[in-house]
């Protein structure tokens, strides 16, 4: 079935693979921890850094998008851990309850909660009760062992759904009863097969911050079905079935299992990941599904097609007939899909430079503008004498289609990297958010709320009350930011009251990111001026 030149392409294909591969695998290593998914921190209560009076009661995270939660605890100053267990969910903010009476010193909340396209993130907050002390020791160090599972899982999860299904549906609806490659699309989907529930494994490991070593355990399982990741590996496993079915079963009910395998491809990558949780859900969803059905109907017929032509056999022509017909309208609609998609992730050109998932994305546009070019000319200058079964010309027909092999295997090498990098467009939406600080003291208390929260110009909302949380009828409010260690002057500005119970500052330039002293000036009388402040941390632009 396989000639010799075709092999040689292949094991050459292997060994690029490979070093790609490797390549890839150092770059998402080298990535930050925070990089795995985009839901981002943007208030705390108590705020990080934050030196309370008295213990509080409760504790909040508010996120840049709504979140499950995963894993809380409250670590002691003496590094006690303890599982904080309650908890609601109030839109996009986290109210956990706290059922320990807190002793003085610097505590560490640790939480780890999983976004809308099921991509877990944590982080912890440090605060102390009283005054502070030695901060316990809470961290987590990057687990290569676990990227590199979670990466390969998804290569290998991509080969059995466009290569296998794909194939399944190119063998039983263009083919039309050659079995050219046959065996190399089975073991795709036996590869994708084993895949998926792997992937699922390591989404529980990766959920729950555990190593390898623990994949065996029923919560790390039970943990990853939770997730929307669930639903993708579930629908590919479905989808994956039908499309073994439609080869090894009977040929009357092929072609209807195979079409059922393809929609699942589809449905399957529309059931989670960065695109499809994006806004308007309405939009993303059925473009993720187009794109994902486009690549396994293009990327699933190489192989089968590229061996009859190598082949010589008689029935070659007319699968590469009927394949040329059909690819254009799907390339037009993948592309089409593919451009949505990027325009909603990516939303700036700046982006493609600036970020992780922008440069991931310039590579794969590289890789794309390769495979189109080659394609065309496939099409335009090889397919019809191909077609008229011109022996030398079905040869390089099917040496190029070789190379559509490699470049497809590329793509989806890149395709992978994408789930360590949140992309622009969430990035944007947590840069968006304001930074949030809460100062509670005998005589007063207020809610900083700095819009947008990173250096640049910015507007500060400010409530105040009094020490009981009672109404506080102030004549004058002034907000100090100052930081001292950066050589900067205090930046003091005079707040207004709009009305609505709030008082507030505009046009304020923060100049530099960093954790800042916000100090408020409250004048209660002609002779009485309390001053409260507490840290507040400014992201970068």
């Amino acid at each position: 079935m396989n000639v010799a030149c075709f092999q040689r392409i292949e094991r050459t294909a292997g060994r690029c693979f490979g070093l790609l591969a490797a390549i890839l695998l150092l770059a998402v290593l080298a990535t930050p921890n925070q990089a795995f998914a985009h839901a981002a921190l943007i208030k705390a209560e108590p705020a990080d850094g934050a030196v309370l009076e008295r213990a509080p009661t409760q504790f909040s995270l508010t996120f840049s998008e709504p979140v499950s939660p995963l894993v809380l605890t409250l670590v002691r100053p003496d590094g006690t851990p303890v599982a904080l267990t309650s908890f609601r969910l109030s839109d996009q903010t986290v109210e956990i309850g706290n059922p320990q009476k807190l002793g003085p010193g610097t505590h560490v909340l640790s939480w780890r909660v999983i976004s809308a396209d099921g991509h877990p993130v944590g982080g912890s907050v440090l605060f102390s009760v009283g005054a502070p002390s030695a901060a316990p020791a809470v961290g987590e160090a990057v687990d290569i062992d676990l990227r590199s599972a979670i990466w390969t899982g998804k290569v290998l999860l991509y080969i059995g759904l466009f290569l296998g299904i794909g194939g399944a549906f190119a063998l039983t609806w263009l083919a039309q009863g050659q079995r050219s490659g046959q065996r190399f699309v089975i073991a795709a989907i036996l590869c994708g097969l084993v895949a998926a529930p792997l992937s699922l494994g390591f989404q529980g490991l990766d959920a729950l911050g555990a190593p390898l070593a623990r994949l065996a355990q029923p919560v790390v399982w039970r943990t990853a079905l939770g997730t929307s990741f669930g639903w993708t590996v579930l629908i590919s496993l479905a989808a994956l079935g039908l499309g073994l079915l439609s080869l090894v079963g009977s040929r009357a009910g092929a072609r209807p299992l195979a079409l059922a395998g393809l929609a699942g491809v589809g449905a399957a990558l529309a059931a989670s990941g960065h695109a499809s949780a994006a806004e308007p859900q309405w939009l993303t969803r059925p473009m993720v599904f187009l794109h994902g059905a486009g690549i396994a109907f293009w990327a699933g017929a190489l192989l089968p097609l590229g061996l009859a032509l190598s082949s010589q056999s008689m029935e070659a022509g007319a699968f590469l007939r009927r394949f040329s017909r059909a690819i254009m309208p799907v390339v037009v609609v993948l592309a089409a899909a593919g451009v949505v998609l990027a325009i909603i992730q990516v939303q700036t050109p700046a982006a493609l430079v600036n970020t992780a998932y922008g440069r991931l994305l310039l590579i794969k546009l590289a890789l794309l503008v390769f495979l189109f070019t080659l394609a065309a000319v496939n099409r335009w200058r090889l397919t019809a004498l191909a077609e008229a079964g011109a022996t030398e010309v079905r040869r390089r027909l099917s040496r190029s289609i070789s190379v559509e092999m490699l470049i497809v295997l590329l793509i989806f090498g890149v395709a992978a990297g994408w789930r360590f990098t949140p992309p622009p467009r969430a990035l944007a939406i947590a840069a968006a958010q304001p930074t949030s600080t809460h100062i509670h003291t005998m005589k007063a208390m207020a809610d900083i709320d700095i819009t947008p929260g990173h250096t640049g110009e910015v507007t500060a909302s400010i409530v105040i009350m009094d020490g009981d949380f009672g109404p506080l009828d102030a004549k004058e409010v002034s907000l100090v930011l100052s930081k001292p260690d950066s050589g900067i002057e205090p930046i003091k500005r005079p707040a207004t009251k709009p009305g609505d119970g709030t008082w507030r500052v505009d046009n304020l330039v923060i100049p530099i990111p960093g954790r800042w002293t916000a100090r408020l000036d409250i004048l209660v009388s002609d002779f009485e001026v309390i001053k409260i402040e507490a840290p507040i941390d400014i992201r970068a632009d």
